[in-house]
């Protein structure tokens, strides 16, 4: 069983999408139990961005239904050793061009590893 865990920053994020997006709780629960079965996802809606032991960054689009057929981005990284999955960013591709990759290399650099190419 997967334990999920999120930044401070995601969680700001979510509370101010939530706002406008009624449906996001229930829409993100659905997400997780995706998470819990494959836990890299499945299908082009995935896309590992960052790969080596003991870490993956995935960028995963999340069906938001307040948005109509528009989808959420989110950015997470996944422990395989320890099955934990830690919520780094989520964003609305209409607001937000792409990922903050500069929050991503912080990120890897506070898990001490020692290379991260992003």
């Amino acid at each position: 069983m997967n334990h999920f865990d999120a930044l401070a920053e995601f969680e700001k994020e979510f509370k101010r999408l939530f706002k406008k997006y009624k449906t996001l709780d229930d829409d993100f629960e659905k997400f997780k139990k995706i998470l819990i079965i494959a836990p890299t996802g499945v299908g082009k809606n995935f896309v590992i961005i960052y790969s080596s032991p003991p870490i993956k960054i995935v960028k995963a689009r999340m069906a938001c239904r307040a948005l109509h057929g528009w989808s959420l981005r989110i950015i997470y990284a996944y422990f395989e050793q320890n099955q934990k999955i830690e919520f780094i960013e989520m964003y609305f591709k209409g607001e937000k061009e792409n990922e903050d990759r500069e929050r991503i290399k912080e990120y890897l650099k506070n898990q001490n590893l020692t290379h991260h190419p992003i």
